[in-house]
Parts: structure tokens; C-alpha cells; sequence
């Protein structure tokens, strides 16, 4: 009897610790990665939401303006968020001739493939500005309008 009492009391084995501190280091890297990958999404979130506010400024810029963009394409460097993106303008034709169609691309600097593209159509109204003009009602510094 006191044998067996002896052998109730020792505890856990050296092999049983092992066992369980592999398994639990097993978890513990599951966990790890999940987390990693976690965040690797949502910074990548964060960058095509940011990407994509700079293409709508992009086209809402154009619009405030009243401008009638040329045919043409256009590149610049815009901050949003802290971020540096590298957008790109084309502007195209329609088949409607008082309308043109502008597609702006957003990527990061550096980077061949854009986060975003966002496609707006613009319509020629008889107070749109011509490329290189001055919007109606909106004086250049030193000049006046009749």
C-alpha cells in the first residue's frame, strides 16, 4: 500500500512535461502567425482605403474646378494618412462628344500595380474651363474680369 500511495504522489513524468510544452508551443505559434497574418491585412486595408481617397480627390478636384480636361495623361504624388501614393490621371474620349471619361490609378511609390482605379465621366457645360483657362467668376491674382 505504501508503494502505491509513493506512486500517486511523484507527479508528472519528464515525458509528459515534454509532450505538453510541445503541444503548447505548437498553439502558441498557430497564434503567432494568425496575429501576423492578421495584421498584414489590415495595413494592406488601410492602404487601398487611403489609395482610394486619393483617387476621389483626384476626380473631385476636377470637378470643383469646372475643368474640361484635356486628353491627355497626367501623373502626380499626393499624402494621405500619413502615406506617400503615386497617382496616375488618363483622361479619354466618349462617345458622347460633351463628356470624357477620367481614370485614376493610386499605387504605392516604387510599386507596378495599382491599390485602386476609379473611373468618372465629366460633362462639358457651358461654364467649363478649357485646359490651362480660369474658372468663371474666379479672378487670377493681378487680373480682372469684366
Amino acid at each position: 500500500m505504501i508503494r502505491s500511495e509513493r506512486a500517486a504522489a511523484r507527479g508528472f513524468t519528464l515525458l509528459e512535461i515534454l509532450v505538453a510544452l510541445f503541444v503548447l508551443a505548437i498553439a502558441l505559434m498557430a497564434t503567432a502567425r494568425s496575429l501576423g497574418a492578421a495584421a498584414d491585412t489590415t495595413a494592406a486595408l488601410r492602404d487601398r482605403v487611403l489609395a482610394r481617397w486619393v483617387a476621389e480627390d483626384q476626380l473631385t478636384n476636377l470637378e470643383i474646378q469646372r475643368a474640361w480636361p484635356a486628353l491627355d495623361v497626367k501623373e502626380g504624388d499626393a499624402e494621405m494618412g500619413g502615406r506617400t501614393f503615386h497617382w496616375g490621371q488618363a483622361t479619354t474620349p466618349t462617345p458622347v462628344a460633351s463628356m470624357r471619361r477620367v481614370e485614376v490609378s493610386v499605387l504605392l511609390p516604387g510599386t507596378t500595380s495599382p491599390l485602386v482605379r476609379l473611373s468618372g465621366f465629366l460633362e462639358q457645360t457651358a461654364g467649363a474651363v478649357q485646359p490651362g483657362g480660369t474658372p468663371p467668376g474666379m479672378n487670377l491674382p493681378g487680373t480682372t474680369r469684366p
